[in-house]
């Protein structure tokens, strides 16, 4: 009977994931909101004009299927002083979740944000990550490696470091370097990685797909921009009319196994570029179909 009992409480906190010798999975998107092999959806940065309501609905309406929210934006127009992040209460929580259900989108992400050194600040973003079951936050915030990845195990929520642009005028600012960002990651938990920023990639003169080579392994997402030109005022174009090589950035992300969602950050005529949005998700979603990929 005490040994039932015992084999019982063990079950109980394998289940748990506090047991020693148990290991969480790592947080996954459901396959209902792959598009052509992909999770493609939108940053909501390309809905900055916008309010966090509207970006959901301009989401759906430009055909993409997962939205990656990010800290600020305004939460709808009939509540103009309400900002949207990780602060926000348990009413707004459950306002913007009533949303993604009625467009059928489901959240994934939320960045960039400063994650802080502090473990209660850190906490909260993790909080709220969770309640949204999110899979990842995106974050530059280097120094506070070692206050979040405790946070990451807990939590089951991925961290991706994000890259700006190269700084002509801030030789201190790496984060544009792949090398960089793997030499931070290598031999951490295995859910820290990259955000893969293809078109900042592009503006600090670097090939998207030798970026992603160099941190195979370790890519978390993408916030998915082609660009007209390759140079560092280069501006969006929709995908697959840039230099950015888009094809062959979803052919090596899928060559990788890549699970995690693909934002379009579209940052050109921001205040109208609904059908601009909707033809790089409607690219991505097609060349996946036409290479069957799953």
């Amino acid at each position: 009977m005490a040994l039932n009992r015992t084999l019982a409480l063990a079950g109980a906190l394998l289940a748990l994931g506090s047991f020693s010798g148990a290991s969480r999975a790592d947080a996954v998107i459901p396959d209902e909101y792959k598009s052509g092999g992909f999770f493609i959806g939108c940053q909501a940065w390309s809905w900055n004009h916008f309010t966090v309501m509207e970006g959901i609905e301009r989401t759906a309406a430009a055909g993409g299927k997962v939205i990656e929210f990010f800290p600020g934006q305004t939460l709808s127009k009939e509540d103009p002083g309400v900002k949207f992040d990780h602060n926000c209460s348990a009413d707004v929580i459950a306002r913007v979740k009533a949303q993604l259900e009625k467009y059928h989108i489901k959240a994934v992400n939320y960045g960039v944000v400063g994650i802080p050194n502090d473990a209660a600040g850190a906490r909260k973003i993790f909080e709220f990550a969770k309640a949204f079951g999110l899979r990842a936050v995106t974050t530059e915030s280097v120094d506070a490696i070692d206050t979040f990845e405790p946070l990451v195990k807990e939590f089951d929520v991925m961290v991706a470091f994000h890259d700006h642009p190269k700084q002509a005028n801030n030789p201190n600012y790496k984060m544009w370097d792949p090398t960089y960002i793997l030499s931070v990651v290598k031999g951490r938990d295995r859910r820290i990685g990259s955000c893969a920023d293809v078109g900042h990639w592009v503006r600090s003169g670097i090939k998207p797909v030798d970026a992603l080579r160099i941190l195979k392994g370790h890519i978390i997402s993408s916030h998915l921009k082609d660009l007209n030109e390759f140079t560092p005022n280069g501006h969006d174009v929709p995908s697959g009319t840039g230099v950015s090589d888009i094809a062959a950035v979803l052919d090596e992300l899928h060559a990788q196994g890549f699970a995690g969602n693909i934002s379009i950050e579209y940052e050109y005529h921001m205040e109208d570029s609904l059908a601009e949005v909707a033809q790089c998700i409607g690219f991505v979603r097609g060349y996946g179909m036409a290479k069957h990929y799953k």
